[in-house]
């Protein structure tokens, strides 16, 4: 495993990262989210993403106690804020950011989280409100840094200019051969500024496996084969992506490499991407994933992808899903 630095932080984070999205939520059993969290030990892995919203709790309650077994300076842990908890716990308020990361903390079974990330903008709460709310849960001890998902250029600068380029050490866009599009502005402003980018779906759902094909019944033992997991699918599930990724397949074959790897080494050519977050319904698959770590490609290679996946990607600056556009403030003497 490789490592690399989490934006203008002390924190050093494993290129893979393991993430609990639709796996660790209900997706798989209790004993497969063991299993598939000590294989990340295992490889070498030492983030773990999850947010508050991943099955209402489920997902922090699973890995507070699988974590809360090793040592709490053996790995970096990272959790979001902003999604609908109940019919009335929402967004980015200082009222739910206080209240939010008291009761993940609770389910995570420790006193603080290495990063907290508001997982999309809240355009109905003023941003200073909100960056406040964010800058005391550093003060009060229970987030070492802040991070974001899915902001647009605007939301960012609107918050840089608040509280300065220190204020976030990441961004988590979604970012795979197939969804180009935080190239475009997010990457360069971010960069700009100090904050690292911690990728989601770098293997497309599974899309960039290979293993679903147009025309082709779905794999039994797919995730999207899995009503608890397929409720995202529409982001990436169409033929032409589909295509595309069985013309990837001789070119990761070139490369000597599975289409995987050749899918991860790619998100992890950029030096803006700091981590890699990927999902596993099973342990041979987190170490398969471990494998890109440290994974180059040469420019022939880069130029056959590109080849290959032709005007199938999504690229330019695209409103991510859940998003919002728009930076609510304070109005004056508020």
């Amino acid at each position: 495993m490789r490592y690399r630095k989490l934006g203008s932080s002390d924190l050093e984070v494993s290129e893979i990262a393991l993430g609990s999205w639709l796996t660790y939520a209900g997706g798989v059993a209790a004993d497969v989210t063991r299993a598939c969290t000590e294989a990340a030990f295992d490889a070498g892995i030492n983030f773990f993403d999850t947010a508050n919203v991943y099955g209402r709790g489920a997902a922090e309650r699973a890995w507070g106690e699988i974590l809360s077994a090793h040592p709490r300076e053996s790995y970096v842990l990272a959790t979001k804020v902003w999604g609908r908890m109940s019919d009335t716990d929402q967004g980015l308020s200082a009222e739910q950011i206080g209240k939010q990361i008291d009761a993940s903390l609770r389910r995570l079974r420790t006193d603080y989280v290495d990063l907290y990330q508001a997982h999309r903008f809240d355009t109905g709460v003023p941003i200073e409100e909100t960056v406040e709310a964010l800058q005391k849960v550093v003060s009060d001890g229970k987030a070492r840094y802040l991070g974001f998902s899915e902001w647009t250029p605007e939301q960012i600068q609107a918050a840089i200019d608040i509280a300065g380029p220190e204020l976030f050490v990441s961004s988590q866009p979604q970012y795979s051969m197939l969804w180009q599009a935080p190239e475009a502005e997010v990457f360069p402003l971010c960069a700009a500024n100090g904050i690292s980018q911690i990728v989601w779906s770098p293997l497309a759902q599974g899309v960039l496996t290979g293993k679903y094909r147009s025309g082709r019944p779905l794999p039994p033992d797919s995730r999207f084969a899995s009503d608890a997991m397929n409720v995202s699918m529409d982001i990436v599930f169409r033929d032409e992506a589909l295509d595309a990724v069985q013309r990837l397949v001789p070119v990761a074959k070139q490369a000597g490499v599975s289409l995987p790897t050749l899918a991860l080494a790619w998100v992890l050519r950029r030096s803006e991407v700091a981590a890699a977050i990927t999902g596993a319904s099973r342990p041979e698959q987190v170490h398969a994933n471990a494998a890109a770590a440290g994974v180059e490609l040469g420019a022939d290679v880069l130029a056959a992808v590109d080849q290959a996946l032709g005007d199938v990607p999504t690229t330019g600056q695209t409103l991510a899903v859940l998003a919002t556009e728009g930076v609510m403030h304070r109005t004056s003497g508020a």
